[in-house]
């Protein structure tokens, strides 16, 4: 009975534009409330439960790294790198838009900050070189992806917060795979640009190279931190991000000297507020989760998947299709807790690696935010480039294309995904 009031609660809230965290919070405690089978202290007990883990504290930390390293003139120097390195290339700045995303994820581990750093600087210089700003705001957003598949990535802290997957697993299985889709939206940019008549940014130059890389050292010190730090054991994801918060203020206060005293003041509040949602919809979603579990929806609904197939392959490609829709419309944490319990209960019949299986997830809801209503990356760009949502979206139908192709490569070709792990931490 909850199960069926929980999820016509859900809907009848969606319908009338209810915000997501709130309308899965109201519908759970709705659900508890209307059965009167559990007392409504539960829900303020999973709330807080759900909220107070020692992983998720990385979620505000590499949210004030990643603003920090904005602020403080990082973004700059790495965009820089990035332009020395491919701006040559026909279409240049788009090439030069994807490789800085590329740079910068490995800082932020949230795909919506990737997007607003980056496409700050570089959708106002496409447009000034004479690039659509439809399109230029399509290679943003699809560079801008990349974000939370290539280390740190704050969707997979969460994944691991679910399932108990190793974080520093799940940040190694991701730089292949973030690797192979940065070089394939490379690609089609360069594509595009071509046939569009977009020109080289710049001509190639060694001298060029050597210095924009010198000048870039302490901002490419950062990922190498955080990712070494990792990867090597030294510490986990949350204290890694604690040390990129303090790396970061010492590069923007001693060695570029751009960052301020009265800048933190408005980062922290920025961060605070970005990590705030984040988390209360980690704290409602726990309550849904709690609810579901108790009527064992998510073994109900990975039931009715098994009936249609116990085929791996075809439940593989069923999975990667409801998280594409999922993606769509449901904001990436609330995808997460809403679906995970549910796929995991069929990792026996899926024979694969929980590892994998985590990288395939956030691949997909990644892909989720190029795609309107609730794609942020494209709402992020949008607001910068100035053309609308539905005119981005025509634009980046390529890049979404592409990016599905890479999907099924990581889906079905499992070394791609866990060479590196094996490698570093063993089988």
């Amino acid at each position: 009975m909850s199960a069926a009031l929980l999820l016509v609660l859900l809907l009848v809230l969606f319908l009338c534009n209810t915000p997501i965290a709130i309308a899965i919070g109201v519908a759970s405690i709705g659900a508890i409330a209307i059965t009167g089978d559990h007392s409504l202290m539960v829900a303020i007990q999973k709330m807080f439960g759900g909220a107070d883990s020692f992983h998720l504290m990385a979620v505000p930390l590499f949210m004030y790294a990643g603003l920090i390293m904005e602020k403080g003139g990082i973004s700059q120097r790495l965009i820089d790198l990035a332009n020395a390195l491919v701006g040559w290339l026909p279409g240049g700045l788009a090439a030069v838009t994807v490789v800085s995303a590329m740079f910068f994820a490995g800082i932020s581990g949230s795909a919506a900050a990737d997007t607003a750093a980056v496409g700050a600087l570089l959708i106002p210089a496409m447009k000034k070189s004479g690039y659509d700003s439809d399109f230029a705001g399509a290679v943003q957003a699809a560079g801008g992806s990349i974000g939370v598949i290539i280390p740190p990535s704050i969707p997979m802290i969460i994944f691991g917060f679910l399932t108990g997957a190793s974080i520093g697993r799940l940040f190694a299985a991701g730089i292949l795979p973030g690797i192979m889709i940065g070089l394939s939206l490379i690609v089609i940019a360069t594509m595009l640009s071509r046939k569009y008549g977009y020109g080289a940014a710049l001509s190639f130059s060694w001298a060029n190279l050597f210095s924009n890389f010198v000048a870039a050292i302490p901002a490419l010190g950062a990922p190498c931190i955080i990712l070494g730090g990792i990867l090597g054991g030294i510490f986990t994801a949350t204290e890694s991000a604690a040390v990129a918060v303090f790396y970061s203020l010492v590069v923007g206060f001693f060695i570029h000297r751009e960052l301020a005293l009265r800048d933190l003041s408005s980062i922290f509040i920025e961060g605070s507020v970005i990590a705030a949602i984040v988390m209360f919809i980690i704290a409602t979603a726990s309550i849904f989760s709690w609810v579901a579990a108790i009527d064992d929806i998510p073994g109900r609904l990975a039931g009715g998947l098994l009936k249609v197939s116990e085929n791996p392959v075809v439940l593989l490609l069923l999975i990667n299709l409801v998280l594409l829709i999922a993606g769509t419309f449901v904001e990436t944490t609330a995808a997460l807790i809403l679906l995970v319990p549910m796929i995991m209960t069929l990792v026996p019949s899926l024979g694969i690696d929980p590892v994998q299986l985590g990288v395939i997830v956030v691949t997909n809801l990644a892909i989720g935010m190029l795609t309107p209503p609730m794609g942020i990356c494209l709402i992020v760009s949008a607001s910068i480039s100035g053309a609308s949502i539905g005119a981005i979206s025509r634009r980046i139908l390529p890049f979404l294309l592409i990016l599905l192709v890479d999907l099924l490569i990581i889906t079905f070709y499992a070394p791609l995904t866990t060479w590196l792990p094996h490698l570093l931490f063993g089988p």
